[in-house]
């Protein structure tokens, strides 16, 4: 299958520091919590590593390890750090012919520091990555490709959203999103007249949080209970629903207020508690694998990357779902976001292995 992503590439360095060595602090009423460094001391790591990173360079490794012929649309510098870049996509045989390099900005990059958790805190410096033009997304880069995947477009690299999504459908190929808050928030409206084309959204709760509220004007809060919600086997998300400035929407309302928009399928993750996947009137949800995470990080994208991908090939979902699941929780096994990314026939033993009691599907 020949894939093309589109958004970001950077370098991470991935700061690992004991959990006795950085205070944390959880909010009481609220879903955050948050690490502290102490001001003017030296803290001791227990591991600095750099990688590659972004969200299309994530996807496209992703992608590339499946079997896909992939390519990738990013913008960075002209700097070691951007040729350390090429370096990476080039060793996982992704082709860079439309890997653009800007005159003025830096690569991105990002520090990352994991603890406690392992839920990272991110200091990110976009660089380049902001710097995408419409030249930089020619037609022919579209030219037979199957699946076309954009993932965050950073400040004004999201002007060439709408143009990546008429290429991409203008091409006949399936397309997934995997867009950032900023594009959920300061360039909703962008986002919103996309819907209709778009054919995987893959969004986390706090995504579909930032969401929510747009959804209300249309199709009103609250809703209808996914299941009977004093079953203790409910999923979290399933039980609250999603909140946000007062207001509420449950799982299923929301859910169904984008496949009425005109969205295909629905991806909708939570960290540790699973995932769900909405898809005409079925909804699937796995639960996560229980595994000792080293970090979060890059994780999102092993899950929609890995959806898109398996969606594309196959057209089912519940497969995909799965095989989503146990690369995403292949990757949080190691700090980067990269060595965890299992092969096409790695993932495949796993998803012959794995159990389907952690799997349920029902109507909507």
């Amino acid at each position: 299958m020949n894939v093309l992503t589109i958004g970001g590439a950077m370098v991470d360095t991935i700061v690992t520091i004991a959990s006795d060595k950085i205070e944390q602090i959880k909010m009481r009423n609220a879903e955050s919590s948050f690490l502290l460094l102490e001001e003017g001391q030296k803290t001791e790591a227990e591991h600095i590593a750099s990688s590659g990173g972004g969200g299309a360079l994530n996807a496209a490794v992703a992608m590339a390890r499946l079997g896909h012929t992939t390519a990738i649309i990013a913008k960075i510098g002209r700097d070691d750090k951007a040729q350390s870049i090429r370096s990476l996509l080039g060793a996982e045989s992704v082709d860079v012919s439309w890997l653009a390099a800007d005159d003025n900005e830096p690569t991105g990059a990002s520090v990352i520091i994991s603890s406690h958790e392992r839920n990272a805190a991110v200091f990110t410096y976009r660089g380049a990555n902001t710097r995408l033009q419409a030249s930089d997304l020619p037609p022919e880069a579209f030219a037979g490709r199957r699946l076309v995947y954009l993932a965050n477009f950073s400040n004004e690299s999201a002007n060439c959203y709408p143009l990546a999504v008429e290429r991409a459908k203008a091409a006949g190929a399936l397309l997934a999103v995997n867009p950032g808050i900023r594009q959920l928030t300061a360039r909703f409206d962008d986002f919103w007249q996309s819907l209709p084309q778009v054919d995987v959204l893959c969004l986390n709760r706090v995504e579909a949080q930032a969401l929510m509220p747009h959804l209300l004007q249309s199709f009103g809060d609250g809703g209808a209970p996914l299941l009977d919600t004093s079953d203790d086997v409910v999923p979290p998300l399933a039980k609250r629903g999603l909140r946000n400035g007062g207001y509420e929407m449950t799982l299923v309302k929301f859910l169904t207020s984008l496949l009425t928009l005109g969205v295909g399928v629905v991806v909708l993750t939570d960290g540790a508690n699973g995932a769900f996947i909405a898809r005409g009137s079925r909804l699937h949800y796995r639960a996560a694998q229980h595994v000792v995470a080293a970090a979060t990080t890059g994780a999102g994208d092993a899950f929609s990357a890995t959806f898109a991908s398996y969606f594309a090939d196959t057209n089912d979902a519940a497969l995909s779902l799965t095989a989503a699941s146990i690369n995403a929780a292949s990757v949080v096994q190691f700090i980067d976001t990269q060595t965890g990314l299992l092969s096409r026939p790695a993932l495949e033993r796993e998803i012959g292995l794995t159990s389907e009691a952690s799997l349920f599907s029902l109507s909507i």
